[in-house]
């Protein structure tokens, strides 16, 4: 199997018949499987997958609603082919697109390649400026410098995106994970289209969801295998800031002053340790989870059914 396109999908019954004919012209000439992952949905979208199906079409269908990113998982350890295509299933990325991608990674060497929305057809103040930001954010403190990291459409070598580690909503930071993992990847403009059926997933909030996942990337990135580094100097400020208000409390209660109504000693310990408790506990509170999938080989989801057209 030369390729494996994967498409998460949820309540996108509209875009089931004209995305599965566009993927199926774009790639005429190559030798692939189409793997549509249904992420909970509560319309007809498992109807219209069914029929209109292709023979190299299979059907994930999970039990319920578990994330993009998770959805994105399932196919990808599904996958069959040498590259695994991923590929948004509301008709905004264009499957035409997959032929030029795959070209450039095979020639150039390269083991991803993600796309650009060059001329991208979303609304300005809820989508771009907020990517825009996200983007920045990210290229400046993963030092992976990619233009656009929400584009779903991106091509791989089997081989790495098996082992990008996809987990809770972190499929945004594929390309930092695909860095982590030692991959070579390039990126190159694609078409982007309004979505025409449909509502968007996506809203405002995301934006917290991307810092949060940002803070855990940097510390994939650099305290990974030395977290003692990380959490080692900020005990040793916190501590540090402690002894210095109580060696200060304690000189002024020398000279004779009241330090039983002064907050400083407490409000400066308690919220240093709270600071760091939270952070510490978000992070090894994510290593505790890829050691239980991981190490028992289970999966962060359920299919409760699979569904493969019959020649």
């Amino acid at each position: 199997m030369k390729l494996s396109v994967v498409i998460p999908v949820m309540d996108e019954e509209d875009n089931i018949k004209p995305l599965i004919e566009q993927v199926d012209v774009a790639l005429k000439d190559i030798e692939y499987e189409l793997i549509l992952v249904d992420d909970g949905s509560s319309d007809r979208t498992i109807e219209f997958i069914e029929k209109y199906a292709l023979k190299n079409t299979k059907l994930l269908e999970f039990n319920r609603n578990y994330g993009q990113t998770t959805a994105m998982a399932a196919g990808i350890d599904e996958a069959k082919g040498e590259l695994i295509v991923t590929l948004d299933g509301d008709l905004q990325n264009d499957p035409s697109d997959i032929p030029m991608m795959i070209e450039l990674l095979e020639n150039g060497g390269y083991d991803v390649v993600a796309g650009i929305r060059a001329k991208r057809k979303d609304g300005m103040f809820l989508r771009k400026i907020p990517s825009k930001i996200a983007n920045w954010l990210i290229r400046k403190w993963t030092g992976v410098y990619l233009s656009d990291y929400g584009c779903t459409l991106k091509v791989f070598k089997n081989d790495v995106a098996k082992n990008l580690g996809l987990y809770g909503e972190l499929h945004r930071f594929i390309p930092v994970l695909a860095k982590l993992y030692g991959a070579k990847m390039t990126e190159i403009d694609v078409k982007h289209h309004a979505r025409i059926h449909g509502e968007s997933k996506y809203g405002i909030g995301r934006t917290f969801k991307v810092f949060s996942d940002l803070l855990l990337m940097v510390f994939f990135q650099k305290y990974n295998t030395k977290p003692m580094h990380l959490f080692g100097t900020l005990g040793g400020i916190s501590f540090a800031v402690g002894m210095i208000i109580n060696f200060y409390l304690f000189i002024i209660k020398l000279f004779g002053e009241d330090i039983g109504t002064r907050p400083l000693f407490t409000v400066g310990v308690t919220l240093s340790l709270i600071g760091v408790q939270l952070i510490t506990t978000g992070f090894l509170a994510e290593i505790l989870m890829r050691t239980y999938y991981e190490s028992q080989s289970k999966k962060p989801y359920v299919i409760k059914r699979r569904f493969e057209k019959e020649d």
